[in-house]
């Protein structure tokens, strides 16, 4: 007889997704829907002060449109993340649209959880941020949701818009830090390709790393089921297929679009429930501690971590080695030839991280959500030391 594992997924309050439709229609549309009159933009600089994405979306909502603020730096700052939340507040804002990358998406859904928490001052974020016991047992405080609803038309691959789970930066300690409530989850994504134009190649293809890492420790955990991997194959083919094609061609949007769908289906199961492995957590580290960009961390640190826990048991790879096409012999090896044919880098050398860093980011793992749900155990500095020095 055989035996099976009992498990679950949980879902959020996203309630629509678009895909191709044009931003600035849509979010009219769902705007109208809603009732809202006092519609909030947290944009892209970029985007706001080198093109016209966000005036067009600004004169599409007319008299809705009650602010916009600009300027969330990579892996949102607290400071940054306060400064948008008494932008909200002083706007009346009755609806968030986050337009751009991770950070920014980030930061939209912290806002509206500040709102409601009536935060206004740095020392307010302290209760309520995730934080991990000396026992490795995850604790969230949160107990009561955001009011005001979030939006998000994302232009990165990064795949946070769909999650309840955000991340900001304590700038005093250099520390990324978890807020995570079911009602943080935007009301509605806008997956509209025209608007990732703009977005750098570098960042783009990167981005897309970062979602494929998605995919890849799904297939890997010892956590996940059926229906996880299902989402996480389909994913990893799309974003296989999607990637090359737009770095080839990047007026091609049907290949920008399936990117945009790999990204979504590769963060399903996370939401759901799957734990990500050592690759997100010392990712999650690279990227506050060390001011990494997101993808560039996933680039650098996935194919290592297949690597490292194939020592261990290879037995879940075969499903992301055959997505990667059997090209090398190991799971590792062929996401290491995909990732450099990308031109993305793939040591901790080439961005910027040097072996004096690697006892802190080490102990730092240790703190993260899923510093310890890598299907290697993982339990203590020195085994995140091994992963390190593969990577430097």
């Amino acid at each position: 007889m055989t035996s099976f594992t009992p498990s679950e997924l949980r879902f959020t309050r996203t309630e629509r997704v678009t895909m191709g439709n044009p931003a600035a229609e849509v979010l009219v549309e769902q705007a109208d829907a809603m009732g809202a009159s006092r519609v909030f933009l947290l944009a892209s600089k970029t985007l706001r002060q080198e093109t016209d994405e966000i005036a067009k979306i600004e004169n599409a909502l007319g008299d809705r449109h009650a602010a916009t603020f600009s300027g969330i730096a990579s892996h949102a700052p607290r400071t940054d993340v306060l400064a948008a939340t008494n932008a909200a507040r002083d706007a009346q804002a009755d609806l968030i649209v986050s337009i751009g990358g991770g950070s920014v998406t980030d930061a939209a859904k912290i806002v509206a959880l500040l709102l409601k928490h009536d935060v206004r001052s740095i020392e307010d974020f302290e209760p309520l941020r995730t934080y991990v016991t000396e026992e490795g047992a995850v604790v969230n405080p949160i107990t009561v949701g955001p009011d005001v609803p979030v939006i998000c038309v994302p232009t990165t691959l990064s795949g946070g818009e769909f999650n309840a789970l955000s991340g900001a930066t304590d700038e005093a300690t250099q520390h990324k830090q978890g807020y995570e409530h079911r009602d943080m989850a935007p009301v509605m994504v806008v997956l509209d390709p025209r608007i990732t134009v703009h977005t750098p190649e570098w960042l783009w293809l990167s981005t897309g790393v970062r979602s494929v890492d998605h995919a890849v420790e799904t297939l890997s955990s010892d956590k996940s089921n059926d229906f996880a991997n299902g989402l996480a194959e389909s994913a990893l083919g799309l974003l296989v297929e999607g990637l090359p094609r737009v770095k080839a061609d990047p007026a091609d949007m049907e290949g920008r679009l399936k990117c945009q769908i790999g990204a979504w289906q590769s963060m399903i199961s996370i939401i759901g429930g799957v734990p990500m492995g050592a690759s997100h957590a010392i990712g999650h580290i690279l990227g506050g501690t060390c001011d990494v960009p997101h993808g560039y961390c996933s680039c650098v640190m996935s194919p290592y971590v297949l690597q490292w826990n194939a020592e261990h048991d290879d037995s879940r790879q075969a499903r992301t080695l055959a997505v990667l096409g059997h090209t090398h012999d190991t799971a590792a090896e062929a996401l290491d030839a995909f990732i450099r044919g990308l031109g993305m880098p793939r040591t901790l050398a080439e961005v910027g991280v040097d072996e004096s860093r690697f006892q802190q980011i080490s102990e730092y793992t240790l703190l993260d959500i899923w510093g310890r749900t890598n299907p290697r155990p993982i339990r203590t500095a020195d085994d995140v030391m091994q992963i390190l020095r593969l990577a430097a």
